[in-house]
């Protein structure tokens, strides 16, 4: 009997370690894969944070094939011979694409007046509205809307800049906010609709919408993540469209661009 009890036990601690020795090593090569996909993940944020502006031609043209392909639609030539390249924001080569230089970018963009337009705080009677700013962000998420105002800091310490987005923020708060004078707000579509179909936010002075073409963590961006995408072409058809065609309102791509396979069979045959 005693014999038989050793064996059982001799078996039970053979069994055991072979249990457990595959935990650590498991566990480590998992922390290991999350690691190395988290570190492929800043190297294409540093890549979009570097990338080289695309020119007014190359923004305008993806600009189009999204907005034809997200809605059905096909613009006849004599439609989009109305859509000139200067309706769209052409960006410094030398700055960098990322969230710190969207101020710099910006001031360029406005040119000369950039302060006079972007960073007085008093409300003109029968020349500056309330809640009617020069410049909108617009992008996927709450969390994006703010990092690109911290990049604006520079330009927001001496001006009025409204954060439309709906997480952790009540329209009603908005609302009051935007009865001041606001020259730059920051937010996602579906919020920035709401709010100018209550006319709470105006239009009368945009002059400048910058469109954030950063990825998040899964890859969607403002053009293909569904349910976002859906609500800002909402928001541009309403709003933005005949503007843009007008000649009253410029457009900027800001981050890196999906290059076609067009664009790389051109590069390509201009190398060789």
């Amino acid at each position: 009997m005693s014999s038989r009890r050793g064996d059982t036990r001799s078996k039970t601690s053979l069994k055991n370690p072979k249990k457990r020795i595959p935990l650590g090593p498991y566990r480590a090569k998992t922390k290991s894969k999350k690691k190395i996909k988290h570190d492929d993940n800043n190297k294409n944020n540093e890549t979009n944070n570097n990338v080289l502006p695309a020119t007014a031609s190359q923004q305008l043209s993806f600009f189009l094939d999204q907005y034809q392909s997200a809605n059905g639609i096909q613009l006849s030539s004599l439609e989009l011979e109305a859509i000139k390249d200067t309706c769209v924001v052409e960006l410094s080569e030398g700055l960098a694409q990322n969230a710190t230089s969207l101020g710099e970018h910006m001031k360029a963009a406005f040119g000369l007046s950039w302060k006079e337009v972007l960073c007085e705080k008093q409300l003109l009677e029968g020349n500056i509205d309330p809640g009617n700013p020069a410049l909108l962000i617009v992008s996927l998420s709450a969390l994006r809307s703010l990092e690109l105002l911290r990049g604006l800091r520079p330009l927001t310490g001496e001006c009025h800049a409204a954060k439309l987005f709906s997480k952790h923020m009540k329209i009603e708060d908005q609302v009051s906010y935007l009865k001041n004078r606001v020259n730059i707000a920051s937010g996602t579509p579906s919020r920035i609709k709401k709010l100018i179909d209550m006319e709470a936010l105006g239009l009368s002075r945009l002059a400048v919408i910058v469109l954030d073409m950063q990825t998040d963590v899964k890859g969607y961006s403002l053009f293909t993540l569904p349910q976002v995408r859906d609500e800002f072409w909402d928001l541009y058809k309403s709003y933005f469209h005949e503007r843009l065609v007008q000649g009253d309102l410029r457009i900027c791509l800001y981050g890196a661009l999906p290059v076609s396979s067009e664009v790389k069979k051109k590069k390509t045959m201009t190398t060789e």
